[in-house]
């Protein structure tokens, strides 16, 4: 399997996954990416250059989203100082549950972070998600704080405030990463 960045023509793929990964998650009784995540913002991400693909031959297993820019109100600002990468909308294809697809590129977040001389892999999650928490802990995550306060709706209670992070490090993923080298952070 090949890790690629992800290119505009992508942009139905990502959304059928956020389609088919809120289905799965309401099946579990979690209300997480029940409501449609915007295809102009999907673009921009897209177009920024920070989706990446999991392709397995002509097929789609897998996305990752790996940013530099955390969510705003979730940080401190001396977290905010120490060079971080940011995971986001994870997403492995039904087809490919059960092979830990997620956890690998988990670790090939880390190892990018690393390579771009980050220090944290970092990430928020669903309040409410036990499983998917229980999930980043079990991938090396320790978990920093939950922040419930300051939601996008009328301040009201954030939905995604369960913060964690791993120290980055060069880890093996098995992937045949064809992305650009990362960027490196200034000091």
């Amino acid at each position: 399997m090949k890790i690629t960045t992800a290119v505009p023509s992508d942009l139905d793929q990502l959304l059928a996954f956020r389609v088919e990964a809120a289905a799965w998650i309401s099946r579990l009784g979690s209300d997480q990416w029940s409501r449609p995540y915007p295809a102009d913002r999907l673009l921009a991400t897209i177009e920024a250059g920070t989706v990446f693909m999991l392709r397995d031959g002509d097929r789609t297993a897998g996305t990752i989203t790996l940013t530099p820019e955390a969510e705003e109100g979730l940080w401190t600002p001396e977290e905010l100082r120490e060079a971080s990468l940011f995971v986001n909308k994870l997403t492995v294809s039904r087809d490919y549950a059960g092979k830990d697809l997620g956890g690998r590129l988990i670790d090939w977040a880390a190892d990018r972070a690393y390579r771009s001389a980050a220090k944290w892999l970092r990430l928020d999650a669903w309040t409410s998600n036990a499983a998917l928490q229980r999930y980043y802990l079990d991938h090396g995550f320790e978990h920093v704080r939950t922040v419930r306060k300051g939601g996008a709706i009328n301040g009201g209670p954030r939905v995604s405030g369960w913060l964690a992070q791993r120290p980055t490090s060069p880890t093996p993923h098995g992937f045949e990463d064809q992305t650009p080298g990362p960027q490196a952070f200034e000091h």
